[in-house]
């Protein structure tokens, strides 16, 4: 209802163009990292089953960069003019920008719009996102023409990575460093050192190292740096990629630590820092807590 009300004020202002999506207040959102984030839900063999589920559907008020760098209506799948090696399937990024919409506590005025923009490649290595780069230079280069047209900022990243890097013993255990590098040096290179950004620790990957690797992950410990736990999340049957189902219940929860709030289910348990979840821990909920600053996820494979 809110994301109907919101349209109605957009298009009421005029502030919503069918033939052109220019708007001086877009919220961008960059999407990067590999499978997970570019998104391989409902993928069988190599077919998309094409099933939307409604917290997927398109909006006009969520547009997405397109590969030639232009602002269209987005729709699933988001990678799909990105990640063109495979076949792209639903991840995180529209059940996201559809939760930010529909939030009754937006941070953004009325007259916004989500602006995402896709920048995740399957089968990559956190060694391949390194400054310098071709995956880091595209990163780059796509955030910085999202802001070109002088409307909006860039409100967030959201990083799904490292099931590649499982792999091999020394890419894990390089992974810590690897990761703090990358974030520190996109920030520097977007100039905004806070830039916020939410990393995904992992629930699945190609070798021995899963372990590993989540635990860089979750030790991260960079100011405005939050951590989504997809452990137990519900995989495709290649036991590698989430489902349709999963990726929705990830966006959903990505949006609520973004914002610094918790949307309790009774499914669910949300992950975030301890001073924000003073209250919820004084409501009985220490049987989600793991300590150590970080709340875990239980129940939510379906």
């Amino acid at each position: 209802m809110l994301a109907f009300v919101l349209l109605m004020l957009l298009a009421y202002a005029g502030l919503l163009f069918p033939t052109s999506f220019q708007n001086n207040n877009k919220n961008i959102f960059i999407l990067a990292g590999q499978s997970n984030m570019s998104g391989r839900g409902g993928i069988n063999n190599v077919t998309w089953d094409g099933v939307v589920p409604p917290q997927c559907q398109p909006n006009p008020a969520i547009l997405r960069l397109s590969s030639d760098l232009n602002w269209v209506e987005a729709s699933e799948p988001l990678h799909k003019d990105i990640d063109v090696n495979v076949t792209c399937g639903v991840g995180p990024g529209m059940v996201f920008a559809n939760t930010v919409l529909d939030n009754k506590n937006l941070s953004f005025s009325i007259g916004g719009v989500v602006g995402l923009v896709p920048c995740a490649i399957g089968g990559t290595k956190i060694s391949e996102w390194a400054r310098g780069t071709y995956l880091y230079n595209q990163l780059v280069s796509r955030a910085s023409a999202a802001l070109q047209d002088g409307g909006g900022s860039i409100q967030a990243v959201l990083w799904y990575q490292g099931e590649s890097d499982t792999v091999n013993p020394d890419d894990a255990a390089l992974y810590k460093g690897r990761l703090e590098r990358f974030f520190m040096d996109l920030r520097a290179d977007l100039q905004s050192p806070l830039l916020p950004i939410i990393q995904v620790a992992l629930a699945s990957g190609q070798g021995p190292y899963i372990e590993k690797v989540r635990e860089a992950q979750l030790g991260i410990d960079l100011a405005n740096v939050k951590c989504v736990d997809a452990k137990g999340l519900q995989l495709e049957p290649d036991h590698l990629h989430l489902t349709t189902q999963a990726q929705v219940q990830l966006g959903e929860i990505s949006e609520s630590i973004r914002g610094g709030r918790f949307k309790w289910r009774k499914e669910f348990c949300a992950v975030q820092e301890p001073e924000a979840t003073t209250d919820d821990r004084r409501q009985g909920r220490d049987d989600c807590w793991e300590g150590k600053g970080k709340w875990k996820l239980e129940g939510m494979a379906e």
